[in-house]
């Protein structure tokens, strides 16, 4: 083991878990709402940026694309180096790479350079790595009944941070009047500054590592290197149904509402909606995104990780119905657009928990990082087929064929859930039957943990 690792290794207090669970979690919370304010700040202006710099706005929407791109690239380098030497040096490195794209972008607005405003997008979409990232940071430590609450509170905290992004864009654009650099890149320069911030904060106060303390209380067997490789990852996931449906859910829950919530701001300009409207259309979705995260989390801990999946779907259904169906009628649309980030909070939540309590502790990191780079690496696709769709045929059939991605989902939860009732379930990470409702009981102390 490295030297971090024996530190991290020596026998923890049972009394003091729920102080170092409570400070991991504060610190997880503090950088998720720094680094949300960063790539909302940066985000809110990236087409525009795009569009003054390409001088084309065709090209206007590869920025987006890129970040989301940039985020799927970066997932697994990053799960490797937290698999090698736990959580904080990954989201560290992340938050730096993303204050690099940052800067780069501004270089590129300032020299008008198309192609290396996308390679800085790219780097940008780091940034948003660590921020999904961070959410399976707060399950380390987490009591497996309360690891689902842990997950939702980290990504409820990302809500501070995405309302407030977009409303000092303004500010930071004019902050940069008179030293060359085009008001759309100022926010970015903002967004850099922000991310050192993140950095530092997870660098400094992120101690003890919780992968690593995790790793510690694990049992012997887990603890070596082969049993921690991106390979052991694959194998992990490809070996258990419940992880395998974790996966499928956070992905589909991801495409579904990226490719919907792309094209939903062109669809309401097609309606004659104002950018006042189509402000607040957007504004209600991210509420649904985040806001109600603790609900979820709470309702998976609760009737289970399955039941919660189900309702993912059933609420990206009911959403694609009122979107695909709204034509002319705003309020309908922002309804269906609530009840999506409703799903996609609901499917993020129960999938991330149900992977992380479907797989052996030595194998969450990369599997994470694998779930991490489907869920963006599908997302991306969806994006890009979204827009076609949208031109060749219409944002009620987008909808559709969002909608018929939910058919494998509830066809693969209902082979687990009927599998695992006919008692065809898998160990959990804590190498107990992995019912519904993980954790329901609280567990033994693990191995490496000292009673008071």
């Amino acid at each position: 083991m490295t030297a971090v690792e024996r530190a991290a290794a020596a026998p923890v207090d049972a009394a003091l878990l729920p102080v170092l669970r409570r400070r991991t979690t504060g610190v997880l919370v503090a950088s998720q709402i720094l680094g949300g304010l960063g790539v909302a700040t940066g985000i809110a202006l990236s087409a525009v940026l795009a569009r003054q710099v390409s001088g084309s706005e065709a090209l206007s929407g590869l920025a987006p694309t890129a970040t989301v791109a940039g985020t799927a690239v970066l997932s697994m380098p990053m799960a490797a180096l937290m698999t090698a030497r736990g959580r904080r040096p990954g989201l560290v490195l992340a938050y730096l790479v993303g204050a690099l794209g940052a800067c780069v972008v501004v270089v590129a607005a300032r020299a008008g350079n198309y192609p290396l405003l996308l390679c800085g997008m790219a780097a940008f979409g780091a940034a948003s790595s660590a921020n999904l990232q961070a959410r399976f940071a707060a399950a380390d430590l987490a009591e497996p009944q309360r690891r689902a609450r842990a997950i939702s509170n980290v990504v409820w905290a990302t809500t501070i941070g995405a309302v407030l992004g977009p409303n000092i864009a303004a500010p930071a654009g004019r902050s940069v009047a008179g030293l060359g650099i085009p008001a759309a890149a100022g926010p970015f320069l903002w967004a850099a500054g922000i991310f050192v911030m993140a950095g530092v904060l997870v660098a400094v106060r992120l101690r003890p590592d919780p992968l690593l303390t995790a790793r510690a209380l694990a049992p012997q067997e887990e603890r070596s290197a082969e049993a921690r490789s991106l390979r052991a990852g694959l194998a992990a996931v490809a070996a258990s149904p419940r992880a395998r449906l974790a996966l499928v859910t956070v992905a589909v829950s991801h495409t579904a509402m990226v490719s919907v919530m792309s094209m939903t701001p062109l669809d309401l300009t097609h309606h004659g909606a104002s950018i006042d409207l189509i402000g607040l259309v957007i504004s209600g979705h991210i509420a649904g995104m985040y806001a109600f995260a603790p609900l979820m989390g709470r309702l998976a801990d609760r009737v289970g990780r399955l039941s919660v999946a189900g309702l993912a779907a059933g609420l990206l259904a009911v959403a694609m119905f009122l979107a695909g169906t709204a034509g002319g009628s705003h309020g309908q649309t922002a309804a269906g657009l609530f009840v999506l980030g409703l799903g996609w909070s609901a499917g993020l939540v129960s999938g991330s928990a149900l992977l992380t309590d479907s797989v052996p502790q030595s194998a969450r990191a990369a599997a994470q990082g694998i779930s991490d780079l489907t869920m963006n690496t599908s997302a991306g696709f969806g994006g890009a087929i979204a827009g076609l769709i949208v031109a060749q045929a219409s944002y009620a059939w987008l909808n559709a064929a969002a909608a018929s991605l939910l058919v494998p989902l509830a066809a693969l939860a209902l082979f687990t859930r009927t599998g695992n009732r006919n008692g065809n379930g898998n160990k959990n990470g804590n190498g107990k039957e992995d019912e519904d409702r993980s954790g329901t009981a609280a567990e033994d102390s693990p191995p490496g943990v000292r009673q008071a």
